[in-house]
């Protein structure tokens, strides 16, 4: 029986299967079994033999990787034509766009990389119409734009939503914070800094049995489930903050945009009228959390054209803005002056452990 066919089985049983206390354990080995053969499915398309695919490799450059993900039509190729000058066919037929095409877009000083990929169908992560190959690139990106025409149905957005988690790929999630560490002998050791609401200590017992972890030390920093569980035990996901870009929205009413407008991370577009394209980019920087700082040398003006862009999670330091600048920067460092936010006046003499600030300014001082 192949890898498909039993995930196929798998999630028929717990479709049978009656949600209930009697049987959250036997749902819990369910859960742990269907992770365990897409993962195995996931390496053996990661691993597979053959002629590669001609439009997937794409060299990642930039601050950042932005990835349009979406149904045949819904506007991926004109959003994209609008916001990075390139070109990617443009037609009234479904599945116009065959290749990956890549474009680049300058917004605050950052680079961003922008992807369009070919439109992917219900069942893309059992690998139709290439959708493993677009799945496989979408887990590459920094942000992920879901393109959607508001004009149809809403289901669109969850059948996305589904083929994504089905390939490892959690949306607007943070990891969860499961400390799981193994040991020779003494069974199993639960603790929790809160109280477990959504899973039991036998639904906990009952997974890592599955996994054969009989003998080890688990504690829950939040009150997560079963799915977050087998998430931490397979440590293959990848996380990544997406946007729901609700395109053509020149064909609704405004009283149908209010309703569109409560979803979460939304943001209502018209590629075709270039409406609210400058408010995208907004969005997608907001999700990204990505900070600036400005260098600043020794009697110069600082440089604002060419900002140093660094995550804001975990908060960005000194040493951080010094390794993006150079690895050997740090050997040299002495001490730094910052102007901006981050200080109680201007400038200020801070170390390498100093906490940075958006638009921060920074002027490095060697060591001689």
């Amino acid at each position: 029986m192949s890898v498909l066919n039993k995930i196929a089985d798998i999630e028929a049983e717990m479709n049978r299967t009656q949600k209930n206390k009697a049987t959250s354990a036997h749902l819990g080995v369910l859960k742990a079994r269907l992770a365990k053969l897409k993962n195995e499915l996931l390496e053996s398309t990661s691993k597979g033999k053959g002629p590669k695919q001609e439009g997937f490799e794409v060299q990642k450059t930039g601050d950042a990787r932005i990835g349009f993900i979406g149904f045949p039509s819904v506007g991926k190729s004109t959003l994209l034509n609008k916001l990075t000058n390139s070109f990617s066919e443009v037609a009234a037929y479904e599945f116009t766009t065959l290749t990956c095409v890549p474009g680049v877009v300058k917004y605050k000083g950052a680079k961003f990389q922008m992807l369009d990929l070919p439109g992917i169908i219900e069942g893309a992560k059992d690998g139709k119409g290439r959708g493993r190959q677009i799945i496989a690139v979408a887990r590459t990106c920094s942000c992920l734009l879901i393109v959607l025409d508001v004009a149809k149905p809403l289901t669109h957005k969850l059948i996305i939503e589904r083929e994504l988690d089905g390939f490892g790929i959690r949306l607007n999630k943070a990891p969860p914070n499961i400390v799981i560490k193994k040991k020779e002998k003494g069974g199993l050791n639960l603790q929790s800094t809160v109280k477990l609401n959504k899973i039991t200590h036998e639904e906990i017992g009952s997974v890592m049995k599955e996994y054969k972890l009989l003998n080890a030390d688990v504690c829950f920093y939040g009150d997560y489930d079963i799915d977050d569980l087998v998430d931490a035990i397979e440590n293959k996901c990848v996380y990544i903050p997406c946007v729901y870009v609700m395109n053509k929205i020149d064909q609704i009413s405004v009283e149908e945009l209010d309703i569109v407008d409560r979803i979460p991370h939304n943001c209502p577009v018209s590629a075709h009228h270039n409406w609210n394209l400058d408010g995208l980019l907004e969005c997608i920087w907001e999700h990204l959390g990505l900070v600036r700082a400005y260098t600043k040398p020794r009697g110069q003006i600082p440089d604002y054209n060419d900002p140093v862009i660094m995550k804001s999670e975990p908060n960005p330091t000194i040493k951080t803005f010094c390794d993006k600048l150079h690895r050997q920067m740090m050997k040299e460092f002495k001490y730094a002056w910052v102007w901006g936010t981050s200080v109680k006046h201007n400038p200020q003499k801070v170390g390498k452990d100093h906490l940075l600030d958006d638009e921060d300014i920074i002027q490095v001082v060697k060591k001689v």
